[in-house]
């Protein structure tokens, strides 16, 4: 009979067995990204779900957000939270995002630049329990105006002229508080904004901006609204943008026609006995000309177009003339678009 040792036995039928682990908490990690913008009597805040627990597991549920805020530099704990977002699951690659926009009172908004509240969110389970607050993030709580009245648009051909009613005294724009208007501009569908431009608050009871960058036959939505800057002792300048005017639509349609040709001279030539009149202008500066019209007349007789296509250059030749004949001239200019100016001055010369 064989014999197999013992501790042969155990070896082959004994396996190392890890220590067992507590069951997971399953708390989400609190965020670190939690941001904030004022804009007028709101505050908006942004932040990113988490997708892990403190322990390091992937979050299956989650409960409310609680939306934490107070007055004090620094919260200690949420309290009675002002609100609560919900937040689902991403089961995708991407980091979702969680937003809420809280509403601040009038009676909390001050007239001087030191007063802040202080934000944090708190994540909860299912269970409504949480590993603690957020990163924290503090906005001023400097009153803002309201936008300004009576904006409008109209369109030039200059570009879109916009306008508004000042309601802000002149003394007002000296210091702090300072306001400044900011004029917004997006294409018709698009949600991008691009800053038209700004203008100091005081001066004019009607103010005016005109916005030269644009491009015709397009659809444009602008949008106002008033700036507060404010300043506290030894710190740089706070800007606290208000609430937004109405949206004004306006199709840039180009029915414009450049500007009038000017300088039109007449000189006639009788080189290698060919007759011909010179024609010289000064240019006109519009970016989009397409180019002139050249017209002659007789005393006592209608004007009649010389050329066939546009005359690219401000410089034409007449070289159907006659001996004996008087002739008058006058150009004009026409756009891409085909607007077309008023004829310029006439210039007349005789060909012997």
């Amino acid at each position: 009979m064989l014999l197999v040792p013992c501790g042969l036995l155990m070896l082959a039928s004994c396996a190392t067995m890890a220590p067992p682990q507590p069951p997971s908490l399953e708390l989400p990690k609190p965020p670190a990204d939690l941001r904030a913008v004022r804009k007028g009597g709101k505050t908006i805040l942004t932040w990113t779900v988490p997708r892990v627990t403190t322990d390091r597991q992937t979050v299956r549920s989650l409960g409310a957000t609680r939306i934490c805020r107070g007055v004090e530099p620094v919260l200690s704990q949420c309290g009675t939270p002002v609100g609560e977002a919900g937040a689902a699951v991403s089961k995708s690659d991407k980091k979702p995002a969680a937003s809420y926009t809280d509403t601040i009172l009038s009676d909390l908004q001050q007239s001087n630049a030191d007063s802040y509240l202080t934000y944090a969110v708190e994540v909860t389970s299912v269970e409504g329990r949480s590993a603690g607050l957020s990163n924290q993030v503090r906005v001023p709580l400097v009153r803002t105006l309201p936008p300004p009245q009576d904006f409008a648009a109209q369109v030039t051909n200059q570009g879109v002229v916009l306008s508004w009613m000042n309601d802000i005294a002149a003394s007002a724009s000296q210091g702090y508080p300072r306001y400044v208007y900011r004029v917004y501009r997006r294409l018709l569908g698009d949600p991008h904004e691009i800053l038209v431009g700004g203008i100091p608050a005081g001066g004019e009871r009607r103010l005016t901006l005109t916005d030269s960058n644009i491009e015709w036959e397009k659809t444009y939505q602008y949008r106002v609204e008033t700036v507060t800057v404010m300043a506290a002792e030894g710190k740089p300048e706070l800007q606290i943008e208000g609430n937004d005017s109405p949206e004004v639509k306006v199709f840039a349609d180009d029915v414009f026609p450049p500007a009038v040709p000017s300088g039109l001279q007449a000189v006639y030539s009788g080189a290698g006995g060919q007759s011909f009149v010179d024609l010289i202008w000064a240019p006109v500066p519009d970016i989009d000309l397409a180019g002139y019209n050249v017209y002659r007349r007789e005393a006592g007789t209608v004007a009649v177009k010389l050329n066939t296509d546009l005359v690219k250059t401000p410089a034409f030749r007449d070289t159907n003339v006659a001996a004996g004949k008087n002739y008058l001239y006058s150009v004009s200019a026409v756009d891409s678009r085909g607007n077309e100016s008023a004829p310029s001055e006439e210039a007349g010369e005789s060909v012997p």
